[in-house]
């Protein structure tokens, strides 16, 4: 009856040990390469940081490809709202606008969409006051 008892609680204690969680859970935090492709394309590079609950705060933003509708400095703003989070791998949904500071020739890059691990995919479209700034399509962004 004893070996049994004891094999009962190896068998516990191996199930119990196997219960734990990642002591690394996943996170948006870092640095990341977009590529928007559509009516116009767009690329360029980011660093993202999460702040409370759904904020998302974002740096180190630098446009890739040349376009007239950024030509001036640009503002960034995101928002990120957690929906999981499985084995280190961060999900939920992600916003992030770009806009033109310039109050007479305001233009604006909204991209919309979901994050997966160290994956950013979602649709995107741009408003705009210069002429032929406007537009629509997808895009990914990937954890570099």
């Amino acid at each position: 009856m004893k070996p049994f008892g004891m094999v009962v609680l190896l068998v516990l204690g191996l199930v119990l040990g196997g219960c734990g969680g990642s002591n690394n859970p996943g996170t948006i935090n870092g640095n990341w390469s977009a590529s928007l492709t559509g009516s116009q394309t767009f690329a360029f590079t980011l660093s993202l940081t999460q702040t409370g609950s759904n904020g998302l705060s974002v740096t180190n933003f630098q446009f890739n490809s040349n376009s007239p509708c950024f030509a001036t400095p640009t503002t960034e703003t995101g928002s990120f709202g957690v929906g999981g989070n499985f084995n280190g791998n961060v999900t939920g949904s992600f916003g992030l606008n770009i806009s033109t500071e310039s109050p007479a020739d305001v233009n604006a890059l909204t991209l919309q969409g979901n994050v997966n691990g160290n994956t950013i995919t979602g649709t995107w479209s741009l408003t705009g006051a210069t002429a032929g700034c406007t537009g629509s399509g997808s895009f990914t962004i990937t954890k570099m």
